[in-house]
């Protein structure tokens, strides 16, 4: 049972996917494993804007109670031999603590708990390496670990860039409201996509974003697709620090989709790289490869029209 989107990837990438009996009301890739039953749902409305959702998430866990619930009779029911969680993040899905007191007190046979806690890229593919040796195929798990290690390898090569001034300042953002700066493993795929990150901080503002003025800006918001995304920045594009950035002004902000690629640290993190690329150096990109992400994945902002001078 995978009680987190990543380790449900991670799962059927090994091979393993028939395996899986349960998984989170999150887990939505590769096509089928909706029909999974759902084990976990938010304690939380997710509509409404990033602001208040940011607020209602933090109510919880400022009185120490879990973002989600667990459906204890149905994970009893389906009684799995392995339970995959996380332990990295109260807000991403079910915690670790969670999932254990719910093993302890109500599950029979002693299902295994596997906690995946990927702080960098060398920790995902380490965690990938962990569910792999759990399912009892460790050459599997590193045979995918070496097929994502290659296909990165080829585009970080093909994007380093000549002189360092043909690496742009880009920021990458993983919430709106509050702006919250992208960590752990963005960083390193930003650089391998040949760009400098700036605004790395978790929790940020907007003149704090407009000390940076990065020459690029992508947006990965957590959890929300290209459309949700672009609905949830209309209180951006109205405020004039933002309009005066350059990323801005020279029409160098981008959407992504980062609710299935940045933010699920498993195989598809190659592919999270490719839209890097493909953004920040589109022409090197396009000549080394025969895939393209645009439109399915991410999406340019137009630059603001200039001001009438009538």
């Amino acid at each position: 049972m995978s009680l987190i989107p990543s380790a449900t990837e991670i799962v059927v990438a090994l091979g393993h996917g028939d395996d899986l009996v349960g998984r989170s009301h999150e887990c939505d890739h590769p096509p089928g494993v909706e029909a999974l039953p759902a084990l976990t749902a938010p304690k939380v409305p997710l509509e409404g804007s990033s602001r208040e959702i940011d607020d209602r998430v933090r109510t919880l866990l400022d009185e120490a109670m879990s973002v989600y619930d667990v459906d204890v009779e149905r994970l009893s029911d389906l009684r799995p031999d392995l339970i995959l969680t996380q332990s990295q993040c109260e807000v991403c899905a079910v915690s670790l603590p969670t999932v254990e007191q719910t093993v302890a007190d109500r599950i029979e046979g002693n299902p295994a708990v596997v906690a995946l806690e990927p702080r960098s890229l060398a920790d995902v593919r380490s965690d990938i390496r962990r569910v792999a040796a759990a399912l009892g195929c460790p050459d599997r798990g590193d045979r995918c670990v070496q097929q994502m290690r290659t296909r990165m390898r080829a585009v970080s090569r093909a994007m380093a860039p000549a002189h360092p001034s043909d690496r742009p300042t880009v920021a990458a953002l993983e919430w709106i409201d509050p702006l919250m700066g992208a960590g752990g493993w963005v960083p390193t795929l930003l650089e391998a996509a040949g760009g400098t990150p700036v605004f790395t901080r978790r929790r940020a503002d907007l003149d704090a974003l407009h000390d940076a003025d990065p020459d690029r800006i992508v947006v990965m918001a957590c959890g929300f697709g290209l459309s949700r995304t672009d609905a949830e920045m209309d209180g951006l594009r109205t405020d004039p620090r933002w309009t005066a950035l350059r990323a801005v002004q020279t029409g160098h902000v981008y959407r992504t989709d980062g609710n299935h690629f940045f933010n699920r640290p498993g195989p598809r993190l190659a592919t999270s790289l490719d839209i890097l690329a493909e953004i920040l150096h589109p022409d090197r990109f396009h000549a080394a490869f025969d895939r393209s992400h645009r439109k399915t994945a991410w999406r340019r902002d137009p630059a603001p029209a200039p001001a009438s001078t009538r």
